[in-house]
């Protein structure tokens, strides 16, 4: 797709725009002319901005695992929309990181209305419901049992009611699983997080911190899927402009809060019973996502929804053994004492 050309009262969006396209992995879902055209409302910001971090964060793990691609895969959803799926797969450093893009609209199913209508007051017609949904998504799980796995998602949703009314909110955060504990990397990638936040308003880190703790509990195991960091969903006050702004700055510290904890850790030597339990903590992670998790759920409730993307969150290999418990006092038992109880890494 060529964007749209230069010239005219509007050539200084359009330059910005068209240089913006040629950093991202693929053409944008909508198309550089639409983007050019929504450049003012917040469904073309937003499908932006998501393009922008995918690509960021590709670049930074590329630089990062020398040689290895990331495959690009552009989809569309017979239904509307479609998406940009960047997987790199089992490069030197990462086993799997996948970072997808995803641009949806048309009507909710009704099982989707239904999940929906359990933290919403919705009116549909006939059941049905317009809407459109936009969001950055990755999991990146490292091959080396020091190099913790990170999760990232932003989001945003519009629907449309019955009487035309439109509501809208943003979603997303960002999270760290650690297979050992280094509270120097907890505190820094905490710490980065908090920073962000700060920017727009000081009670949302403590506020987005105890949410996460909260949303990424395993229930069945007693266990947090990892050490946390924010978390917020059907964010739609005090303004959208101030939403997305923070949302910004949340996307924006994804490279800093993640990629120095890798590059300080990838060549970290590790021992085959290190590597075992980094397996065993990656069965935790995928019951956590097939079980609990909203937006496979929601994934999997969308008509036409690409599985592979939904499903890219899940870790190449991963394992589950009959009643394994770590030696007391040994590394593997800290990491599960801060999974169950959950510490305050920047006070």
């Amino acid at each position: 797709t060529s964007c749209p050309p230069t010239g005219g009262p509007g050539a200084a969006a359009e330059e910005e725009v068209r240089r913006l396209c040629q950093g991202f992995m693929a053409p944008p879902v909508s198309g550089p002319q639409e983007l050019w055209r929504r450049r003012r409302d917040m469904r073309g910001r937003m499908e932006l901005l998501i393009m922008e971090t995918q690509a960021e964060v590709c670049r930074a793990l590329a630089a990062l695992d020398r040689g290895a691609a990331f495959a690009v895969n552009t989809w569309e959803r017979k239904e509307g929309g479609g998406g940009i799926s960047c997987v790199l797969q089992d490069g030197h450093i990462f086993e799997k990181a996948g970072v997808n893009v995803s641009v949806v609209f048309g009507n909710l199913s009704a099982e989707a209305v239904q999940q929906m209508k359990s933290r919403k007051t919705l009116k549909d017609k006939d059941g049905k419901l317009p809407f459109c949904a936009m969001g950055v998504s990755s999991v990146i799980h490292p091959k080396n049992p020091h190099v913790p796995t990170v999760h990232f998602n932003y989001r945003y949703f519009e629907i449309e009611e019955a009487d035309g009314t439109k509501q809208w909110w943003f979603g997303g955060g960002t999270d760290l699983t650690p297979t050992y504990l280094n509270k120097e990397d907890a505190v820094h990638f905490h710490k980065t997080l908090k920073e962000a936040c700060d920017k727009h308003d000081p009670k949302l880190y403590p506020k987005y911190k105890k949410w996460c703790d909260d949303y990424f509990y395993i229930k069945h195991r007693g266990e947090r899927r990892g050490i946390g960091g924010i978390f917020f969903d059907d964010l739609d006050s005090p303004s959208k402009e101030e939403v997305f702004q923070f949302v910004q700055s949340c996307a924006k510290a994804i490279v800093p809060c993640y990629i120095p904890i890798v590059k300080k850790h990838c060549h970290d030597p590790f021992t085959p019973e290190e590597k075992l339990w980094q397996q065993l903590r990656r069965g935790r992670y995928v019951e956590f996502n097939l079980v609990y998790d909203r937006g496979t759920k929601f994934g999997l409730a969308t008509p036409g929804s690409r599985i592979e993307s939904i499903l890219m969150s899940l870790p190449l290999t991963a394992r589950w053994e009959y009643m394994h418990t770590p030696p007391e006092n040994s590394r593997e038992a800290e990491i599960l004492e801060v999974l169950r109880n959950p510490k305050d890494w920047v006070h």
